[in-house]
């Protein structure tokens, strides 16, 4: 095979307020937990049934651990983009575990708000390299809660100027 990928898209909501640590030299590190669920109703009973997965995110990219800070709260729904790493390390008695994780670090990991539970207000916050969406919003129409669409291209700017939706003609009939 000429390459691989690995990418990770998660939409769900935060577990529980994020943690944010510093290293030594100061840079920021949050740890979110985040819960994906999917329903179905049982074929013999007809009940519905839920199952949730949580997921250990890890965020190190300074401009999306300032949102995460600022922002990211406990039942926050999150649309993120990034890798999935696995981790050694020992327990208390000396034996190896594995954590796997989902980071976000570099220019490929994207962070977004998909409703209004932040202190920011009703506006999506989607932050991350070469993604073109910028703090105050996006540029995808008036829907703010809504994720960008994923088959459109990167629109460029960062929330603040015109609608770009409005600022095409309308005349196209596809």
């Amino acid at each position: 095979m000429a390459g691989s990928v690995n990418k990770v898209i998660l939409v769900g909501n935060v577990g529980a307020d994020p943690e944010i640590r510093r290293t030594q030299d100061g840079r920021p590190i949050a740890n979110l937990r985040i819960a994906t669920s999917e329903t179905w109703r049982d074929r013999n009973s007809g009940e519905r049934r839920e199952k949730t997965e949580w997921h250990t995110v890890v965020v190190f990219n300074e401009g999306l651990c300032k949102v995460v800070e600022q922002y990211v709260k406990k039942g926050a729904k999150l649309y993120i983009e990034g890798q999935l790493q696995t981790r050694k390390w020992q327990d208390q008695q000396g034996q190896d575990r594995y954590s796997t994780e989902v980071v976000l670090q570099g220019f490929s990991s994207t962070l977004t708000m998909l409703d209004g539970r932040g202190e920011g207000g009703g506006a999506s916050s989607g932050f991350g390299g070469g993604r073109g969406s910028g703090a105050g919003g996006n540029d995808y129409g008036d829907d703010y809660g809504a994720p960008a669409p994923s088959s459109s291209p990167s629109r460029g700017g960062g929330g603040g100027g015109g609608n770009f939706s409005r600022d095409l003609d309308d005349d196209i009939p596809f």
